[in-house]
């Protein structure tokens, strides 16, 4: 049986109904279990139901309308359809108020039935994902050393990270800016089991002249200016592990010390003769290509070896939109926490634009717009409030969408084409020609099925 939204209970005690219903369901690739009591139909619903109940209001013992109530009770969300006689019309409409889906009259059309019955199961998905993503940002809200991610390629490198984080290894991040370097090093750190603390620096950041004593710290009196001792942040970061951001930026004189302290595990203050032995773990990260800076003589090549004993690579959000939906929803709610504000879904058409946008700044950029629409204001900060601020044509917003909902529908059913297909009511060759011309291979969303994702990479 299906674990997803994609399949249908059907109660009836009349038998030949029954046999109907099941045939034209299974005709149209839904899968369909039948009862004849709404008593035997409910205790299959306890037992776990994923999908949606059609059910006959009138049935001896337990009817359809006191079957509602039951489910109701069960699961509030879960989609009831009423099928009923010419006489019963007024109260089915009633029931509808009472929390039924919908309602079909009989003598009903094959088609109708498939229609009202598919609208059934997309709600159903959509209340199954929401409920997913709610349990997801609940997990992340309580660890903020994982990350968010069901793209294929992040699954790999949560993978990957899981292998080699309780190691020693020096570790290489490279990803554009904005990305998460920090987020995948800091993740590391916490379930590397190291007792020290975790130093982050930002060689890009600091001017040259002060970052030897910043990393390797001084002696009283070294040069001038050095009017007491400093601890620097190699020897802070002892039994610890130390972060070294953009370190392309270090300069190539700096390149040759770190590279003696990594070999010896050991430093010299500045202005003293004294061997200190350390116990840290080098996690270094860059936007470069080190091995074609190393080339150009740009970076030392001993160096670039010696920190890339592990190399992890951060995918840019471009090439991984079908995060964007659980990740805007992680930063909405965070910001409307902090900003004490309330805001309303992201809608399909924001969706379409926002996987049409090609996030320069990365997942960065995305937490900017996820606090920008808390606060009232155009998401992408272009400065134009107009549509055209997103600078994305028309038929790129609608090429995105529609990648958008083929992903998606491939994630709901595990990469299961044929039910894709009959979800997303499509020729199955429409269907293949779009996975060819979007570049999506359903094996990856078999890879997927029930995955939990952590925390963002930022």
């Amino acid at each position: 049986m299906p674990t997803s939204a994609e399949c249908v209970l059907f109660v009836d005690d009349d038998e030949d109904v029954r046999e109907a219903a099941q045939q034209t369901l299974e005709l149209a690739d839904i899968y369909v279990e039948v009862f004849g009591t709404a008593a035997a139909a409910l205790d299959r619903i306890k037992n776990g139901w994923p999908g949606i109940v059609i059910s006959d209001i009138r049935m001896p013992k337990m009817d359809g309308l006191e079957l509602l109530g039951e489910v109701k009770k069960h699961d509030a969300e879960m989609p009831v359809i009423l099928v009923t006689g010419h006489g019963d019309v007024a109260t089915a409409v009633q029931a509808m108020h009472d929390g039924a889906f919908d309602f079909i009259e009989k003598p009903y059309a094959p088609d109708l039935f498939i229609d009202i019955t598919r609208r059934a199961m997309s709600h159903r998905a959509l209340v199954l994902e929401n409920r997913t993503l709610k349990i997801e940002l609940a997990r992340h809200s309580k660890n903020a050393s994982d990350f968010i991610g069901r793209n294929p390629a992040m699954e790999k490198l949560r993978t990957l990270i899981g292998n080699v984080a309780s190691t020693n290894a020096h570790v290489l991040i490279n990803g554009e800016t904005g990305s998460g370097k920090e987020v995948i090093a800091r993740n590391l750190h916490e379930m590397s089991g190291r007792t020290g603390p975790f130093v982050a620096v930002n060689c890009g950041g600091m001017p040259e002249h002060l970052i030897e004593s910043e990393l390797f710290g001084h002696e009283a009196g070294a040069f001038t200016g050095a009017d007491h001792k400093r601890i620097g942040k190699f020897e802070f970061a002892d039994k610890g592990t130390l972060f070294l951001d953009e370190i392309e930026s270090m300069p190539l004189a700096l390149q040759i010390k770190l590279l003696r302290v990594l070999q010896e595990r050991a430093l010299e203050r500045l202005g003293s003769n004294r061997v200190l032995p350390i116990d840290l773990r080098v996690v270094a990260a860059t936007k470069v290509d080190l091995r074609t800076a190393s080339a150009q003589g740009e970076f030392r090549e001993d160096l670039y070896y010696r920190l890339n004993v592990v190399q992890l690579h951060i995918p840019p959000l471009r090439d991984r939109k079908d995060d964007i939906a659980l990740l805007f929803e992680y930063f909405t709610r965070d910001a409307a926490k902090r900003f004490d504000r309330t805001v309303s879904p992201l809608t399909p058409a924001e969706l379409a634009r926002f996987n049409a946008y090609d996030w320069p700044g990365n997942v960065r950029e995305l937490r900017n717009a996820a606090e920008r629409r808390v606060l009232g204001l155009e998401p992408l900060a272009t400065g134009d409030d107009s549509e055209e601020s997103y600078g994305v044509p028309l038929p790129q917003q609608v090429e995105a969408f529609e990648k958008s909902l083929i992903t998606e529908a491939l994630r709901e059913h595990g990469g299961n084409v044929t039910a894709t297909v009959s979800a997303l009511g499509v020729p199955r060759k429409t269907f293949y020609d779009k996975l060819t011309k979007y570049n999506i291979i359903p094996a990856e969303f078999r890879r997927q099925r029930s995955t939990h994702d952590p925390e963002p990479v930022t």
